[in-house]
């Protein structure tokens, strides 16, 4: 398995396009995907090196068979794309798919109640996921969805994931309106230090999009341009190392 946590360096590294392709959580949450659309992911994923693929819990299974002895993780989502749901329910559905062979949890905040200004409650939805997430030896990256969320609350949602135990802070599920900004990405990571993970996800497209995340303090990059991205990137370095 690769290795899911990283530090940041004050300085980026040089990329490569296979650093990147590590950087990189392929991603296809669509409701209509087919299986065979999955298995392209998957395909795809171990072809240009990928660190992970993210799909809907019922394509856990598939993309686990599909990715079995490969150096690309399985993640699922909980609590998608709303994080409304109980505690309880996430953090059942959480125990399922790691059961199953998923080894990375994207998990949904729960918006409302940090909106409400309940402290507690965010963090015990969050600890119990990550609870069982390290039972499992897993990664927990908690989305918070930063469209929808003022500074002060991003900062708070931050310091209450990582009190909490999650091991990223993730910007956006994708659904909701919204896309990761650089200035999100570099606010997350002042918030959190060099610790914990940053995930920037939605509506990055293009290297130079994925290139300015990681400048701004991301070391993971949700995307379903994976590919388009991997290719840009072998244009750009060929050559380097």
């Amino acid at each position: 398995m690769p290795s899911s946590k990283s530090k940041v360096s004050a300085k980026v590294p040089t990329l490569t396009s296979q650093k990147m392709a590590r950087m990189i959580d392929h991603t296809n949450l669509r409701p209509e995907a087919s299986r065979e659309q999955i298995m392209r992911l998957c395909e795809e994923a171990q072809e240009y090196g990928f660190g992970a693929v993210i799909v809907n819990p019922g394509y856990v299974v598939l993309a686990c068979s599909r990715l079995s002895g490969s150096q690309t993780n399985v993640g699922a989502v909980i609590g998608f794309p709303l994080g409304a749901t109980l505690t309880r329910v996430k953090e059942f559905e959480a125990r399922e798919v790691l059961r199953l062979g998923a080894r990375e949890i994207d998990m949904v905040m729960n918006i409302g109640a940090l909106k409400s200004e309940d402290r507690r409650l965010v963090a015990l939805d969050i600890s119990a996921v990550a609870e069982v997430t390290h039972e499992y030896d897993g990664l927990l990256k908690v989305i918070l969805e930063t469209a929808l969320l003022s500074d002060i609350e991003k900062v708070t949602a931050c310091e209450i994931g990582v009190e909490a135990g999650a091991d990223f802070v993730k910007t956006s599920t994708g659904f909701l309106g919204g896309t990761a900004t650089v200035a999100d990405v570099a606010l997350m990571r002042r918030t959190v230090g060099a610790e914990i993970g940053v995930k920037a996800s939605g509506g990055i497209r293009t290297a130079s999009d994925a290139i300015a995340m990681i400048q701004a303090g991301a070391n993971r990059i949700g995307t379903s341009s994976g590919v388009s991205i991997s290719r840009e990137m072998r244009e750009s370095t060929k050559g380097k190392k």
